[in-house]
């Protein structure tokens, strides 16, 4: 399996079969990013929450592609609403399997607000509120992937672990808007992933971090191996 990123928390998992597109927040939107909406051909798309970075780009790649999108059932609502021409609603705790692998939605501490004005489509002005973030726990072909979507800390990251043992978690790092590096080190700890990659970092002034001093904290502090992805690069699980 192949994970590639795209900047911010924007991710593609592969496995051959299929594609998923994680938070599509791609170039001209994600200043990171190097791949644009229309360089993408994802086979679903799974969506954590409604800020604008992470949701910038689902519709049109949805509509463009065809793609199956999941999202919590608010904003899967809002995402059918808009256009998208596959959509699956669960709520936390739901699973949506695939014949490839399932995604299941776990708990974020974190708000939740999609753009609601044709006008100004992602001005957080005119924003909806749809209820709350979610993190995503993904099985794509042999590998379980924890993407914790924007989060604080919070002690039930180790019963997330523990109920689906996770291979690969994606965690992010930047502090201000979620947990900050520090934070994401006892993250780590709690999910007990085999490999750790940061996210939600570097992509404006706000969120700038130390990616390589988190890298050293937690593999000293556990049998982790951090990987750390520019945007546009492939790790292969």
């Amino acid at each position: 399996m192949e994970i590639r990123f795209h900047g911010h928390s924007c991710f593609e998992l592969s496995d051959g079969d299929a594609t998923l597109l994680v938070d599509p927040f791609l170039k001209p939107h994600n200043p990171a990013a190097v791949a644009t909406a229309e360089e993408v051909e994802p086979t679903h798309i799974a969506i954590s929450h409604g800020h604008a970075d992470h949701l910038a780009d689902a519709v049109a790649v949805a509509k463009r592609t065809g793609a199956h999108c999941v999202a919590i059932v608010e904003l899967a609502n809002w995402l059918e609403a808009h256009g998208a021409p596959a959509v699956s609603d669960p709520n936390l705790g739901g699973t949506i399997q695939f014949d490839w692998g399932w995604i299941k939605l776990v708990p974020a501490w974190h708000t939740s607000t999609a753009p609601g004005s044709e006008e100004a489509p992602y001005s957080a002005e005119h924003g909806v509120s749809l209820g709350t973030a979610a993190g995503l726990v993904i099985r794509i072909g042999d590998v379980t992937v924890y993407h914790s979507g924007d989060t604080c800390l919070f002690g039930d990251m180790k019963l997330i672990g523990e109920r689906n043992p996770i291979d690969v978690a994606l965690l992010p790092i930047g502090g201000h808007y979620t947990m900050d590096r520090h934070d994401a080190v006892v993250a780590a700890e709690l999910v007990g992933a085999g490999t750790v990659i940061p996210m939600h970092y570097d992509t404006f002034p706000p969120i700038s971090t130390d990616s390589g001093v988190f890298k050293s904290e937690v593999e000293s502090r556990t049998s982790a191996q951090v990987v750390l992805l520019r945007p546009g690069e492939t790790h292969s699980v």
